[in-house]
């Protein structure tokens, strides 16, 4: 990590210390912020807002220069850090001249892009070193995926990935109710208990994007081409299956986790905002339905290590002020670069697929993220035109993933916090 991205993880830790400072003043002394406390506040958490972005900006901008360097070192003949042996002459550089060659048209119209083997989404997080951002390979395909995974919350809260050669329907068990036991008395029988289960049906619904390229940028050899369209693919396919994948309804899309998942804890009805926790001083509202939303997912579930909360940003901004009954922040900012901020020790990831506060919004969902399935149908299909952007010197990729996703534990795996009605 630059010294630029410590800067500003010191600066952050600052800032939310004043932050806390201001409110725990206000707190102690039983009173709303004056008008001038709330300016501060405001302009606080302003300022934590904006150096999330900075941070995370300077962390891929490191990211995307090692990548980059790594591209120039395999277009000047240097040995690859992976890959074949002594990273010459290997199967991942072979793969990246004949990639290359097709980018510039010296080859097929299309190609298909697929893993070199089994690929787990849980390792390819970018997020931090020690999420996976040290050993994520530089292959175009993996890649790919790693922005696709940086775009959709889902992807990083740790799904169940199941990669298919073809995209035939597949039907996964899923589970409705688990097996009950009990104490039997001496020569009694043994009463039957045998889980529920059902079936969930997972197709293939096929993704696209058209990404066009300048045939200047084409020819030049000294641009991370791959990195570019890989950025630009991924992001594009991932944006639109993260929406499906948290609030898609299964008709002709994905079944997303919000569908399926069970209620938690319900906010009070009348709060300021409609929808919110209430008043953080009174029983059951404030931090206390986070907790019963915590404690709502059993512990085999909440101990798992795919266990997040998931929420939009503005429902992240309520979160972050609510205080416990001991006056402790529930919002824990995380003390490590990369490394998201905590309630109640499990991480936060953002979304903005997902509802913000309202009345009968589920505008946070919490449990085992790797109970949700997603099924990838093959890899990536890459194909270009000349023709179709021919009056702009245009040269026209498209890229297709063919993928289906549903919730396989209905039994509690992961639920929602509700909001209440006006």
């Amino acid at each position: 990590m630059s010294e630029v991205a410590k800067k500003l993880r010191e600066r952050r830790a600052n800032v939310w210390e004043q932050a806390k400072e201001l409110a725990d003043r206000a707190a102690d002394e039983n009173r709303a912020f004056s008008g001038e406390e709330e300016k501060s506040w405001v302009a606080l958490n302003s300022e934590l807002d904006a150096l999330d972005v900075r941070i995370k900006a300077v962390l891929d901008g490191e990211q995307r220069a090692k990548d980059a360097e790594d591209a120039m070192s395999a277009l000047r003949g240097e040995p690859r850090k992976q890959g074949g042996a002594g990273g010459q002459g290997g199967p991942e550089g072979g793969g990246d001249v004949a990639l290359r060659n097709f980018l510039r048209g010296e080859g097929p119209r299309a190609i298909d892009v697929n893993p070199s083997g089994p690929v787990n989404f849980r390792d390819l997080s970018k997020l931090s070193s020690g999420a996976g951002g040290a050993t994520v390979p530089t292959s175009f395909y993996d890649r790919l995926v790693a922005h696709l995974i940086e775009t959709s919350a889902i992807l990083q809260a740790g799904a169940t990935v199941l990669n298919t050669a073809s995209g035939e329907v597949i039907q996964v068990p899923k589970t409705t109710a688990h097996s009950s036991g009990g104490i039997v008395t001496e020569a009694a029988s043994i009463g039957e208990s045998d889980p529920a289960f059902g079936q969930v049906s997972l197709g293939a619904y096929k993704y696209g994007t058209l990404i066009q390229v300048s045939r200047e940028l084409l020819t030049d050899t000294g641009v991370d081409l791959e990195g570019y369209l890989a950025m630009q693919a991924g992001r594009a396919l991932g944006n639109a299956f993260g929406a499906h994948a948290i609030t898609g309804d299964g008709s002709s899309k994905p079944r997303g986790v919000l569908t399926d998942a069970s209620a938690g804890a319900t906010g009070p009805n009348a709060a300021t905002p409609v929808g919110g926790f209430g008043a953080q001083g009174t029983a059951d509202q404030g931090a206390d339905l986070l907790i019963t939303l915590f404690h709502s997912v059993i512990s085999p579930y909440r101990m798992s290590s795919a266990c997040r909360w998931l929420m939009a940003d503005s429902t992240a901004g309520a979160v972050r002020k609510i205080k416990t009954a001991e006056g402790q922040y529930i919002w824990q900012p995380s003390v490590i670069a990369g490394q998201p901020d905590t309630i109640l020790g499990k991480p936060v990831l953002t979304d903005p697929n997902m509802p913000a506060i309202a009345a009968s919004a589920e505008s946070i969902a919490f449990g085992d993220f790797s109970q949700y399935f997603v099924r990838l149908a093959g890899g990536v299909r890459f194909e270009r035109s000349d023709e179709f952007a021919f009056g702009n010197d245009l040269v026209t990729f498209r890229a297709l993933m063919r993928a289906d996703a549903a919730l396989v534990d209905l039994t509690g795996a992961i639920k929602t916090f509700t909001g209440g009605t006006a």
